[in-house]
């Protein structure tokens, strides 16, 4: 049996709230894909860090149970005071990157709480509502950025010139403008591919040149085909997640952070 993926609007503005059920032995999870987001993980009594992907992820254990909180783009960096290049198509430890008292204190509720996921997900309302506003920079220039929007257009939009625009991306979404342009262009594409659409109708509504565009775009930053990914309707964080096969995406990157899989990150 696959790994069952679940997500949900979290309160915290933005965020998504998702489970991944372990598969049984054996299983053949799903890459988790790029898409552009971070995220807050639970599995196994851990608290992890999902960072910002530029490649898709094979998932550890599929037998492992994951929980996480998929923070919007360009959020979790001020929620977690650490740059999201930093931790760029990587997984970490809390620990590594907060006290080591303050993760055991934050896991030690999260392991007593009859829910894993409504535990997570109050501990990512109190981080926001102790830490410093994300910056609404990234959140607009991500979703002109997903609505297709040229990376110079974006910039002008909210002030900045391109190069400015690139600096703050880094630390916002841990990668420059144009790849998280290319991102989330891939998972609107993988959007509607398996929502029935043709591959060449869903390149050409997602902004390709063409399909042998979107193939290669497919093959470059996940490794997979065209076919693949409609056969195996492969997770996409895309309404933002990460770890097991996920479903159809709901925001314009596949159901990416498994950040079902497409929004569960497990460790590397």
């Amino acid at each position: 049996m696959s790994p069952r993926y679940r997500e949900r609007p979290s309160r915290l503005d933005g965020a998504v709230l998702w489970t991944v059920d372990g598969a049984r032995p054996g299983a053949e999870p799903g890459p988790v894909l790029p898409d552009g987001c971070m995220d807050l993980l639970w599995s196994a009594g851990r608290l992890l860090v999902a960072g910002p992907d530029t490649r898709a992820h094979a998932p550890g254990d599929p037998a492992a149970a994951w929980t996480g909180v998929r923070f919007a783009p360009g959020d979790a960096p001020a929620l977690l005071g650490v740059p999201a290049h930093e931790l760029r198509d990587r997984r970490v430890d809390l620990a590594d990157l907060w006290p080591a008292a303050r993760v055991r204190r934050l896991a030690g509720r999260v392991a007593a709480a009859g829910s894993h996921a409504a535990a997570l997900e109050e501990a990512a309302l109190c981080l926001a509502a102790g830490a410093p506003r994300p910056d609404p920079l990234a959140r607009a220039v991500a979703a002109r950025l997903d609505a297709g929007w040229s990376v110079a257009a974006a910039a002008d939009a909210v002030g900045l010139g391109v190069r400015q625009l690139h600096r703050r991306s880094l630390d916002a979404f841990g990668y420059g403008p144009k790849t998280l342009a290319r991102i989330l262009r891939l998972r609107r594409a993988l959007a509607l591919v398996r929502s029935g659409t043709p591959f060449a109708s869903a390149a050409a509504l997602a902004g390709y040149t063409d399909q042998a565009h979107l193939a290669r775009d497919s093959r470059a930053l996940t490794g997979r085909t065209l076919t693949a990914h409609l056969t195996a309707h492969a997770p996409a964080r895309a309404s933002g997640h990460k770890t097991a096969p996920a479903p159809a995406p709901t925001r314009g990157p596949a159901p990416a952070r498994p950040r079902g899989p497409a929004s569960a990150r497990p460790p590397s």
